[in-house]
């Protein structure tokens, strides 16, 4: 792609033309316009002419498709700067290997007060079987070391760190020689993150967010609270990105709200809502997410941290404080009390208060057709995760091993959500899986359950339009004049239009339709590579020797 040899200013007139711009203004558009930081016009090449002399700068865009940026509505951007510079463990196989990758971390890093990790899977590996603590201290060298496991809802740890947290053999969910969950990891994990210093956490933040840039990505839902991280480094998050070119961040905020001053609290911090992983339970991986039956490798339903009573509480003061709630929810239980008590703040304050406060859901896997359709009713967004079921789905997955095949398969009912019209927006809970876009369309239109993939055009408006809306915006996410400018620019193979229903493809595709293609995404095609990533008008990215 070339571009004239203009200086940047806040306010070029900028013309990209010779593409294929992805816009519902002109299915067939090859060329745009940008003024102001905003789209001002999209249309065909020769028309395009006419702008050319009256423009800033002028960008061939070589064949290149133009696309909105991706939104990614579920983030923890200190995390996953921390994942992207620290120790990755995703790739282990074994314990052995896992520890091995410590050893090795814990001898390049001599200086570091507290060695971070990420991403070990014990289901995986061959026994099964976690990292022993006896085991870590020796391969750490007596060292405090943190190693989340890959869904964030447990973790090893060394007593190095144990040493550092009084009392933490009394707090619910510590055990001897097993992965700490619930409150005993939230106290580790609060002293192990303690130990980073604000030049090491401002790297983390830059690296993450440099990252997602890279993606195509131009915004992102940091999901902070006070049981993940801390409030100095959710509003440095917001500060730097307040102050720094990269993807646009907005806050949400994970702690209960009882009345007018607490959410004016919450929004004193930054935050747009009093939302995100506002914990109802856990995980399946960690055996802590809340079931209406026993697991199928455990005997017992999880956890509960919040009951009907307690959501409709924060849902009811939220609304009454124009704050946006929500919560994360995973099992089918959780899910049941979250519908139940959103149910019953509607019966307070009326149902179309409720629905217009676009209240959200994260990660809703475990649903029901009841669920879904109680989602639909009250006008809750569904904060969804795709890559989990690219991970974890299947007959042979972790879902799998902890519900049986049975129930594994009526997880993550995209199809269903979308029947029902329940709003959605995709992610990807970084660093529990990679910031990945265009893997995150491709698994949902490719979901290892047939019956709940959707069509690439409504998974990709799910990872771009469907993230502003659920923060209330319906004006952006979308390439038309007078919307944002936030926009990628990638290198891709030919234009598709790809459906789960063979019926539904073949009208697509006839150009009466006038549907806009996307990349092939089938398993195997290659991804497209972003080549620039724009947001309000600003380059935030360019690929290097493009």
């Amino acid at each position: 792609m070339t571009e004239s040899t203009a200086p940047q200013t806040d306010h070029r007139t900028v013309l990209l033309r010779g593409g294929d711009i992805h816009s519902p203004a002109d299915p067939f558009a090859t060329a745009m316009v940008v003024e102001r930081g905003h789209v001002a016009w999209v249309g065909s090449e020769g028309a395009a002419d006419a702008f050319a002399k009256g423009v800033d700068e002028t960008f061939d865009l070589e064949g290149a498709l133009v696309t909105p940026a991706f939104t990614d509505a579920h983030v923890h951007t200190t995390s996953t700067g921390l994942a992207l510079t620290g120790l990755d463990l995703s790739a282990a196989r074994t314990a052995q290997e896992a520890l091995r990758l410590v050893r090795e971390h814990a001898e390049a890093r001599p200086g570091d007060r507290v060695l971070l990790g990420h991403g070990w899977d014990a289901s995986g590996w061959p026994d099964g079987q976690p990292l022993s603590r006896t085991a870590l201290d020796e391969a750490a060298g007596g060292r405090p070391v943190y190693l989340p496991r890959v869904d964030v809802h447990s973790a090893v740890v060394s007593t190095a760190l144990l040493d550092l947290v009084p009392r933490v053999t009394s707090l619910p969910g510590y055990r001897q020689d097993a992965p700490l969950t619930g409150a005993a990891h939230h106290a580790v994990r609060a002293a192990a993150h303690a130990q980073i210093t604000p030049e090491q956490r401002t790297g983390a933040q830059r690296a993450a967010r440099e990252r997602a840039a890279s993606l195509g990505i131009g915004a992102l839902h940091e999901c902070g609270g006070p049981d993940i991280s801390d409030e100095d480094d959710f509003t440095a998050l917001l500060r730097l990105a307040g102050q720094e070119r990269g993807p646009r961040v907005f806050g949400y905020w994970a702690e209960r709200v009882a009345g007018a001053g607490d959410a004016q609290r919450i929004r004193e911090l930054g935050a747009i809502g009093a939302a995100g992983d506002l914990f109802v339970d856990g995980s399946l991986g960690s055996h802590t997410a809340c079931l209406h039956e026993p697991y199928a490798d455990e005997a017992h339903t999880g956890t509960a941290h919040l009951d009907a009573t307690d959501i409709a509480a924060h849902v009811t003061a939220c609304t009454e404080a124009g704050l946006q709630a929500g919560f994360h929810a995973i099992g089918d239980a959780a899910l049941t009390a979250v519908v139940d008590g959103v149910r019953a703040a509607a019966g307070k304050l009326g149902l179309a208060r409720v629905r217009a406060a676009r209240h959200r859901v994260e990660h809703a896997e475990m649903l029901t057709p009841e669920t879904v359709a109680a989602f639909a009713e009250l006008g809750l967004t569904a904060s969804v995760q795709p890559a989990f079921d690219a991970a974890w789905g299947g007959d042979d997955g972790m879902y799998a091993q902890r519900l049986g095949t049975g129930r594994a398969r009526t997880l993550n009912p995209y199809a269903a959500l979308l029947r029902a019209g329940v709003p959605l927006a995709f992610g990807s809970d970084s660093p529990v899986t990679p910031l990945d876009p265009w893997g995150n369309v491709r698994a949902a239109a490719f979901h290892r359950t047939p019956g709940h993939r959707i069509s690439v055009r409504a998974a990709f408006a799910a990872h771009t339009r469907g993230g502003w809306r659920s923060i209330g915006r319906d004006d952006t996410g979308i390439l038309v004049p007078g919307a944002p400018a936030d926009y990628a620019v990638w290198r891709t193979a030919d234009l598709v239009v790809q459906a789960p229903d063979d019926r539904v493809a073949r009208w697509s595709t006839d150009p009466r339709s006038g549907t806009p293609g996307l990349p092939d995404l089938t398993p195997g095609a290659e991804l497209p590579v972003c080549l620039r990533t724009v947001v309000s008008g600003q380059t935030v990215f360019v690929r290097p020797n493009e």
